[in-house]
This record gives C-alpha cells, structure tokens and sequence, in this order.
C-alpha cells in the first residue's frame, strides 16, 4: 500500500491527547515520521510516540510551553535537528477558558494565558517553520467552530483565540503561497475528547444543534487534516474547513 507521506516529517503540537494524538497516528499512518509536543503528560506523550514506532516510522517526543514564543521556536529547531527536516506543522495545541465579559471574578491571566497558547502559540510556530519549509510544505491549524460563532455566554475570549486562528490562516496563505506551502484551518464542533465529553447536559444539548446529532470523533477530525497535508491537496491553501456535523450548518 503506498504511503503517500512517506519521508515526510510532521510535528503536531499538543499531540499527546485527544485530536492531536489522533492525528499524529493518521499521519503516521500515511508514512510521516511524527514529532509531537506536550505541556505536562509526559507519560501520555511517551505512550503515543510508542505507538507511533510501532507503524514503523521514527517518532519523538518533546516538551515545550506553547504560551512562550522561545519555547516554540526551540521546539521547531529541536524537531529539525533529530529528523533533518520539517515538511508539515499542525498547530493543534490549545485550551479553553469561559468567562462573560462583565464578570469581575474572571482570571484574567488564564484568559491573557489562552491568548498567548491559541494565538501566540500558533503565530511561534508558523514564524519559525515556515523559512525551514520547502515547496510542498503544509501547515494546518486547529480553530474551531467557535471562530466563526459564539454559541454560548461566556466563550468570547475563545471565539476571539479561533477567528485570529482563521485570519492568520488566510493572510498565510497568501505569504507562503510563493514558496508552495500551503496554509489552510481545520475547526472542529463538538469532538468527543477529554476537554469535551460526549456525555452530560452540555453535549446533549450541542447534539441537538448538529446536522447530524451526534459528537464527532478524533479520528474524523484527523482525517480531514491528513487530507491537507497530502499531495492531493496541493491547490488547496487558506481555506477553512468545518468538521462539525453540520453545527455551523
């Protein structure tokens, strides 16, 4: 079966959980050696990376705190320097913080926090991969149905985080395009992971407003961006992709 990623180098931030270690597994399935970064579960990472050998592709894994630029930048120059190269960045790294505008016991810092991971984060990574890139390159990142509506009280702040995530991508696009690197955003709706459980009130009540009334799955996710990162999509850049059930719809 030919490998259509096959010696291709990919990092996924944030890629020992959820969507992004699904992710990290549908490339590797594809034939990329996979780089993944985490903040704190070094067991969970290392159990992924595991996992990853076992398709028979090289895989590491390495810490690094998304919420500071120097930080990014080092993992992106550490992932070269073990693999040789880096030919596709998904920016899947993120957190969620809730609070309404007018609320005086909102954190503040959590919130400034979730704008430098989300935003900042993501602009670190693009800025220091994109020169190491050749033609052909991908960078995908991870938004959210919420940057295009804020469906609940409380969620601006993260809206805001997933709308500069869909403006940056564009604006990338046209950058990048020049040297054949595609950018392109891939923003889930309700996805059954850890940070948001298919079961209880909150994903009963986000069923309902899908098309299809039901929570997605990692795996659904990770397949829209192999899809990107393949050679089938080369004509495809700054372009926003729902993977929501229809939640948009």
């Amino acid at each position: 079966m030919s490998k259509e990623l096959a010696s291709k180098v990919a990092l996924v931030t944030g890629g020992s959980r959820g969507i992004g270690a699904a992710i990290a597994r549908a490339l590797a399935d594809d034939g990329a050696d996979v780089a993944i970064s985490y903040a704190a579960s070094a067991d969970k990472a290392d159990s992924v990376v595991t996992e990853l050998k076992q398709k028979g592709v090289r895989a590491a894994a390495f810490k690094a705190d998304q919420a500071n630029p120097k930080e990014v930048e080092a993992l992106v120059k550490s992932v070269v320097a073990r693999f040789g190269r880096i030919d596709i960045l998904v920016n899947n790294a993120g957190v969620i913080v809730m609070g309404q505008v007018h609320d005086r016991a909102n954190n503040l810092a959590e919130i400034e926090r979730q704008f430098a991971i989300n935003v900042g984060g993501v602009a670190a990574a693009v800025r220091a991969a994109a020169p190491l890139m050749g033609e052909g390159g991908r960078i995908i990142s991870i938004g959210s149905v919420a940057g295009e509506q804020t469906p609940f009280p409380g969620a601006a702040d993260y809206s805001a985080t997933k709308g500069a995530v869909a403006a940056y991508t564009r604006g990338w696009a046209r950058d990048l395009g020049p040297k054949g690197i595609t950018v392109n955003n891939v923003q889930p709706g309700p996805i059954d992971t850890d940070m948001n459980p298919g079961n209880g009130e909150l994903a009963a009540m986000q069923k309902k407003v899908t098309a299809l009334g039901r929570y997605g799955k990692p795996e659904e996710v990770a397949a829209a961006v192999a899809f990107l990162a393949s050679p089938s999509a080369a004509y495809i850049t700054g372009a926003t992709l729902n993977v929501d059930g229809g939640f948009n719809a």
